[in-house]
């Protein structure tokens, strides 16, 4: 007796491998972002695409705050076209880090999503900081 786990097979070694790599040029996690933040080892700018009140309530120490629909090439003038941006939102339940991607693509801009958003930030036990 199979069960729905193992219904449908697993994929084989060789294709778990090349989809397992592929999500990792895509995404990032909460761990390896609080890692590069707290041991000097940033080498992306961490973009919060949430709005200005959710970003002023708390977000992520060193997190720069710009909403997906202000994503433009006036906005990311300052950063050189090879500047890894990592987005964050409100969580699993966002699309917000979707559409923050996509602009970034769109321009030409590597991208990378954090996973888990504030809410897998939090869960992961690390804090955040807000604006009075």
């Amino acid at each position: 007796m199979s069960s729905t786990v193992s219904r449908p097979a697993a994929a084989p070694s060789d294709e778990a491998l090349v989809h397992f790599e592929s999500l990792l040029r895509f995404e990032t996690d909460c761990w390896d972002v609080h890692h590069a933040l707290t041991n000097n080892r940033q080498d992306f700018v961490l973009l919060d695409v949430r709005g200005d009140e959710a970003f002023k309530c708390g977000h992520v120490d060193g997190a720069i705050s710009l909403p997906h629909p202000r994503i433009n090439e006036a906005a990311l003038a300052e950063y050189p076209a090879d500047t890894l941006f990592v987005v964050y939102c409100a969580g699993p339940h966002c699309n917000a880090t979707e559409k923050a991607a996509i602009r970034l693509a769109k321009l030409g801009r590597p991208v990378k999503k954090m996973i888990g958003g504030v809410t897998g930030w939090l869960d992961e036990g690390f804090s955040l900081v807000s604006q009075s």
